[in-house]
């Protein structure tokens, strides 16, 4: 079975250091697994390192990782064409999406070019748990901030939107993110939203939060807004500590 309504787990972690894998799964990407309600048989999880180029090194890592977690893996690539006849079949028939991160832009540009983002949405409404880290993250949301075009962060605002809000990742490792993330929503660029820090994620079903997670005690979640007279307010999260199967 799929997740009962539509689920997102949108994450600044999911991977981690591994004595022998390139890297391992973490205890968000359990979460996520766990979130799709899947029973009698092992999970599905298809992989997407578009936002990477659809990197080869990162694509064969994840079928190590998989492995490891026992899931049943497969991915979408769209360099240099799609490695699938149908990704509309190939998403729709997985339990969790996994997006990669890196160029946020780069990866809904790609998505829309081979006209994904419906898809999305549609697997979404489906109940397949859309889970990632980084630009696997923001990608779900209105909007965030990103190094898509250098260095400097800039703010990206055409996100699939499936939830309502900004997302602001690497909150605490990335000195620019913390306050390019308030001045943008502070100035009405960006929507009110959620940031995580490393090892952190949010969870939303449908269009609503629901609560904060993180896979490394001692980190956050905040929620930060824009009120009326302008000024920004960050808001700490209660964050629950997912603890490793």
């Amino acid at each position: 079975m799929t997740a009962a309504e539509p689920t997102i787990l949108a994450t600044s972690g999911g991977m981690v250091a591994s004595r022998r894998l390139r890297w391992e799964f973490g205890p968000l990407t359990d979460y996520a697994v766990e979130l799709a309600g899947v029973t009698g048989r092992a999970p599905r999880v298809c992989f997407l390192a578009t936002a990477m180029g659809d990197n080869a090194e990162q694509i064969r890592g994840f079928y190590d990782a998989a492995g490891q977690a026992g899931f049943v893996p497969s991915h979408l690539a769209l360099f240099p064409m799609p490695n699938v006849e149908d990704p509309r079949e190939l998403l729709l028939g997985q339990d969790v999406i996994w997006v990669l991160g890196g160029s946020v832009a780069g990866l809904l540009a790609m998505w829309r070019l081979h006209r994904l983002e419906p898809v999305m949405r549609e697997a979404w409404q489906a109940g397949v748990v859309l889970t990632g880290v980084s630009a696997g993250s923001i990608c779900w949301h209105s909007g965030g901030t990103t190094d898509s075009f250098g260095p400097d962060l800039r703010p990206v605002t055409d996100g699939l939107a499936l939830v309502p809000f900004s997302n602001g990742v690497h909150y605490d490792s990335e000195p620019q993110r913390r306050p390019a993330f308030h001045s943008l929503i502070g100035d009405g660029t960006l929507a009110a939203g959620y940031a995580t820090e490393d090892g952190v994620g949010v969870l939303y079903r449908g269009d609503r939060f629901v609560e904060a997670v993180t896979e490394r005690e001692g980190k956050s979640a905040y929620f930060v807004s824009r009120s009326p007279d302008g000024a920004v307010t960050e808001q700490p999260l209660d964050t629950r500590l997912l603890r490793a199967p």
